[in-house]
């Protein structure tokens, strides 16, 4: 399959079935916010930047959670009921991309957040788009994640921890809460084994795609989310 090139004037992308084998389809010179958007409805996202050119992705299948297929298991229970830990949404959401960035991941050499990737999803965190969960402990982060909303389905793109179980039980928070207020979907991208043991799953593109066009019409919870008892998510003007 060809790689698309991204033509700068056009936030237009190619169908995410001529996508190479890998998942990659396009390559562009920019990273602005509307494109980012733009991509995330199509089924899209983008993985890192080489030299001066972002690159675009939609592997197939594609790895996703449905809230209410949720796994909390036993010793994560009991990280609650002891209250092991504190948690905000949209509180530091710069910081949680850049201490994301900063953590070594086994396996991978260095970081696709670069600056223009902190730039342009912290552009769209003050639009209300992308937002951060972040786990406390005693006054300091110890774990968090962040993502864009649209819709009724949640793109997770990349989390942190500096203590066991800390960015689990931001990601069992955030689902929860997502649960509460109508979300139907989370987007998990690719495969992991921490993220299938607590429930997710891989579907087909084409599934996935089916329901982002669906999710089209739904409005979004757009702003600064603040988590209320329950779980349930509220926003607040940007």
């Amino acid at each position: 399959m060809p790689v698309f090139w991204l033509d700068e004037n056009d936030l237009s992308f190619p169908p995410p079935q001529f996508a190479e084998s890998s998942g990659l389809l396009a390559i562009s010179q920019d990273l602005r916010p509307e494109r980012v958007v733009a991509a995330y409805q199509s089924g899209i996202f983008p993985w890192y930047k080489h030299e001066d050119f972002f690159y675009w992705y939609s592997p197939n299948p594609r790895l996703v959670l449905f809230p209410s297929e949720l796994r909390v298991h036993k010793s994560m229970r009991s990280i609650f009921n002891k209250r092991k830990f504190d948690y905000t949404f949209d509180t530091a959401f710069e910081s949680v991309m850049r201490t994301c960035a900063q953590t070594p991941r086994a396996g991978q050499v260095g970081t696709w957040i670069c600056e223009d990737f902190i730039a342009s999803y912290t552009a769209l965190h003050q639009q209300g788009i992308a937002h951060s969960v972040e786990v406390w402990q005693n006054g300091e982060m110890v774990g968090g994640l962040y993502g864009l909303a649209l819709g009724r389905v949640f793109f997770g793109e990349s989390m942190f921890t500096r203590m066991p179980n800390a960015s689990k039980a931001g990601f069992i928070v955030l689902v929860r809460a997502l649960q509460q207020s109508g979300f139907r979907l989370i987007d998990c991208q690719q495969e992991t084994e921490h993220l299938k043991s607590l429930g997710a799953r891989p579907i087909p593109r084409k599934t996935f795609l089916e329901m982002l066009r669906e999710n089209a019409s739904e409005p979004t919870l757009r702003g600064r989310w603040l988590l209320q008892e329950g779980y349930r998510l509220i926003a607040l003007q940007c």
